[in-house]
């Protein structure tokens, strides 16, 4: 019988892709999450995790055990809500900006699930400003989006820059006419690259326009322009448009914000999901495989 506690261990390391990381989002040392891992592994008879100072991933065994680990840990936390008077139950409406979808929102839905399996969440995805639109409609519970600097509302989550993408950054200069990659109003992003463009007195025509991300991209792989994102949260196969060659670009601050009159549990304990998960991830990229 493997051991859960393990298992937490393997899980926590694929989704932060750190040993440090998880550490921490286990509340556990960085000794006991190693221990954790080689254990598994002699276990198994396999070696799951390839570890440098670089990165950390998974062995195609690693991969292979994924499906199963998660199994394991969703069924324990069912029975455990099921003998748990405690356990929280209800229905939350998340509401997620576009570009959380496919970076950090997996590991968050994951790993709520597995400790509220009692909980139903309904999930809406859409631009940071429909869904506050949303929420003051009675719409949404819980809102995970951008903010612009200066903005009170909300949980602040972090903070980072915007920045220029695009397939051959050297094809754009600052004389040229940008062929600017957007999403429709009211989008923050579009927003702060106007205004930036307008007060550099750079001339911009917007040559695309979608409300996905995903079409956002493709069209940016095509070359067709330019696109703003979190840096973050490029996409691959763009490059960063390098300084001084478009204007700089304000950051953004993304957080949580609730609505008035909802089950405060629910909220505290998604919130807090989202706050370890998303928050922690930042420091990923400056963080070492150790």
């Amino acid at each position: 019988m493997l051991d859960l506690a393990q298992l937490r261990s393997f899980l926590a390391v694929e989704q932060m892709a750190s040993f440090t990381l998880a550490a921490e989002r286990l509340g556990l040392g960085q000794s006991t999450v190693s221990q954790h891992i080689r254990r598994l592994e002699d276990d198994l008879g396999r070696k799951l995790i390839e570890r440098d100072t670089h990165r950390v991933s998974l062995t195609p065994d690693g991969e292979a055990l994924l499906g199963p680990a998660r199994a394991m840990l969703s069924l324990n936390g069912q029975i455990q809500a099921l003998f748990t008077e405690r356990g929280l139950r209800g229905q939350l409406h998340l509401g997620v900006s576009e570009d959380f979808v496919m970076s950090r929102l997996p590991a968050v839905l994951e790993d709520f699930a597995r400790a509220h399996p009692s909980v139903d969440l309904e999930l809406t995805v859409a631009l940071s400003g429909t869904l506050y639109q949303m929420q003051d409609e009675g719409a949404i519970d819980l809102v995970l989006a951008k903010r612009r600097i200066g903005d009170a509302r909300g949980q602040l989550v972090y903070r980072e820059p915007l920045v220029w993408l695009a397939r051959d950054p050297e094809r754009f200069e600052r004389d040229d006419v940008l062929p600017l990659i957007a999403f429709p109003p009211p989008s923050i992003t579009r927003s702060v690259a106007l205004e930036a463009l307008e007060r550099a007195g750079v001339a911009w025509r917007i040559v695309c326009t979608c409300g996905s991300l995903t079409g956002l991209t493709a069209a940016a792989r095509a070359g067709m322009g330019v696109l703003v994102q979190p840096r973050s949260m490029a996409p691959s196969g763009l490059r960063e448009i390098g300084a001084g060659r478009l204007p700089r670009l304000e950051d953004v601050e993304f957080v949580l914000v609730a609505r008035r009159g909802v089950d405060p549990a629910l909220v505290e304990a998604l919130s807090g999901e989202i706050l370890s998960t998303v928050g922690r991830s930042q420091v990923q990229s400056g963080t070492k495989a150790s």
